[in-house]
């Protein structure tokens, strides 16, 4: 019994330390705030932001409750266990308590400004050709069937595929509270080693894919970054995704041209032209701040003086299916020989231990 009382202090202490950092008063004021939107006559005249409001309502009540509920069952074991009793009656208890905790823990890690938005990833072939597009598809069916798992919702915003296979480049998103803390470490180039399935020979070959993640954003999110519209060129064309016969014969699909940064988005996902216009900006503004986080970054650099452009040279991580079976993240040495299962979306250990790591 003694163990077991040990072990029950042991995780109380543990939660009073991470329970400091969760700032858990701050998330009750923005609990009331969002309340308070909620409840506003005029919010569903615009469907979307109230979707995501009210998505961020029901994340943010969940995690409260998930940390007071946690507090709460720490407090009634120790009240228990003094009593006395089986410790056999704890144990399950204990261990239930424990992967709670260890879960909220590491969510305290991601303290990022943006950690808790939805999440817009876009992935693109490389150097490969065919192979290259391939292996696109593939980390865009591991990322999905993570999500999945994760219980996230997700949807392709814009995809161009490859002539014989896979996918030249493809943009989703994730909706889901700490999408972008989960995913934004998985940014960087993915290398891929296997038996070519476009080959007769079926020679062995390399083949790269550029994987991008940003934090999704409304205007109210980023004041300073400042949209003209004397600045934008709307472009308007009919869809190539699966849709409806209003997708695929009107021109509902929209390409913007930010002028003074010549960055290009698209996004044809939605039935309505009005639709992908809003999905269209929130990709431009979220582009813009990751290209000022840059410009910040580079500056720093250089200070130092070894400023180091993104390359394809400059892989995150290693995927060999051939001569033998081997995912290698190159940041943390963690390393897995269950190929299939990693393919599959079973991918948290890789991404918890970068997130722990920083």
């Amino acid at each position: 019994m003694q163990d077991i009382k040990k072990s029950i202090e042991e995780i109380s202490q543990k939660f009073n330390d991470v329970y400091k950092s969760l700032n858990v008063e701050e998330k009750k004021d923005k609990l009331n705030e969002l309340e308070a939107k909620s409840i506003d006559p005029d919010l569903w005249n615009d469907p979307s932001n109230a979707k995501n409001i009210m998505q961020s309502l029901s994340d943010l009540k969940s995690e409260i409750k998930e940390i007071e509920d946690l507090k709460e069952n720490i407090i009634l074991l120790q009240t228990l266990s003094k009593e006395g009793g089986n410790p056999e009656d704890y144990t399950n208890e204990l261990h239930r308590l424990e992967k709670l905790l260890n879960k909220i823990t590491f969510s305290s890690f991601m303290s990022g400004s943006f950690d808790t938005k939805n999440a817009i990833v876009s992935i693109h072939a490389g150097q490969g050709g065919t192979e290259a597009m391939d292996w696109t598809s593939m980390l865009l069916r591991m990322y999905l069937r993570f999500c999945e798992r994760k219980g996230w919702q997700t949807k392709v915003l814009d995809s161009t595929q490859g002539e014989e296979a896979g996918y030249k480049s493809v943009t989703f998103e994730v909706f889901g509270n700490y999408a972008f803390g989960y995913l934004k470490h998985e940014a960087g180039t993915h290398r891929l080693v296997r038996q070519s399935p476009f080959n007769a020979d079926k020679l062995r070959q390399t083949s790269f894919a550029l994987v991008e993640v940003l934090p999704e954003f409304e205007d109210v999110d980023l004041p300073d970054i400042e949209i003209k519209d004397e600045d934008l060129d709307w472009q308007f064309f009919r869809a190539s995704t699966q849709g409806g016969q209003n997708v695929q014969k009107v021109s509902t699909a929209v390409r913007l041209i930010h002028r003074p940064t010549k960055i290009v988005v698209t996004a044809q996902s939605e039935r309505f032209q009005e639709q992908n216009r809003k999905i269209a900006l929130n990709l431009l503004r979220s582009k813009l701040w990751a290209k000022k986080q840059e410009e910040l970054s580079k500056t720093k650099e250089n200070l130092r003086g070894e400023y180091k452009p993104a390359s394809w040279g400059n892989q995150i991580r290693s995927y060999v299916l051939h001569p033998y079976k081997m995912i290698k993240d190159l940041r943390t040495d963690i390393e897995t020989s269950n190929v299939e299962r990693f393919l599959d979306g079973e991918i948290d250990e890789f991404i918890e231990a970068q997130v722990r790591l920083l």
